[in-house]
């Protein structure tokens, strides 16, 4: 399945970079949530790929929607919709399988920035088909040192209460802070060890399931922003090394309710 989800992911890929990657127009589908005729052919890609070589198994899909199933693919065709439109080449493809309703395998590409990760439980992962380490096995940065990801909640600026508080914690706590407006890619970094942390409100199911699988399987850590289980559903996401998200978990904890 986890060369199903590279296949798919790769499909999706291709129909981004044959569009080329410029300023353009999108369609409004509601304050910053942007989607173009490019999103929908990547998705188009991705689900044909999906069906002939997972045939039966549910996808939910960021434009075509679906229904929540234990058992799914979760795909985002175009991640960075905004920077897209803008010719930033911050721009992801993420494609994730879920079982029990938690991330177990995924891929995520970013088509102009030569990146593609791809890993599942108990496979470990890869980087441009290298293997990467665990976490456990790599460098653990002083948190003082560390570099964290965040997304803010453009979308919902009634959540920034909540939001702001951790972020202001987090800009203190930690090196320095990184904003690149495509959650796959967070998480992807997260898991290479570019990023040691990353934490969002609100987030889809698509967004996050590919670079979840993959952030997973070496060992990283994610929750919601009480410690739970429900991140996957509700988008309220701390991830990375263990060390970073339970100092994120700590800031979180102290926050208005979300």
């Amino acid at each position: 399945m986890l060369e199903v989800a590279i296949e798919a992911a790769r499909a999706g890929a291709a129909v981004l970079r044959q569009a080329g990657l410029s300023s353009r127009a999108g369609d409004a589908k509601g304050p910053g949530d942007w989607v173009t005729e490019f999103d929908r052919a990547s998705e188009e890609a991705i689900l044909g790929v999906l069906a002939r070589r997972a045939p039966g198994v549910p996808v939910l899909a960021e434009e075509a929607g679906g229904e929540w199933q234990p058992t799914m693919w979760s795909v985002d065709p175009l991640d960075g919709t905004t920077n897209f439109t803008r010719g930033l080449p911050v721009v992801g493809v993420s494609v994730g399988l879920l079982r029990d309703g938690v991330p177990v395998l995924g891929c995520v590409i970013a088509p102009w920035l030569g990146l593609e990760v791809a890993g599942g439980h108990g496979l470990g992962a890869t980087v441009n088909g290298d293997q990467l380490p665990s976490l456990a096995r790599t460098r653990e940065r002083a948190l003082e040192g560390a570099i964290v990801a965040t997304g803010a909640p453009f979308r919902h600026k009634e959540r920034l209460p909540s939001y702001l508080p951790v972020a202001l914690g987090a800009q203190r706590r930690f090196e320095d802070l990184r904003r690149m407006g495509a959650a796959a890619l967070d998480l992807a970094w997260c898991a290479t060890g570019q990023l040691d942390g990353y934490f969002e409100l609100g987030l889809g199911t698509w967004d996050l399931a590919g670079g979840a699988a993959v952030l997973l399987a070496l060992g990283g850590r994610i929750s919601d922003w009480q410690g739970g289980e429900s991140w996957v559903r509700s988008g309220n996401i701390l991830a990375g090394r263990p060390s970073v998200v339970e100092s994120l978990l700590e800031l979180a904890r102290q926050a208005p309710d979300r």
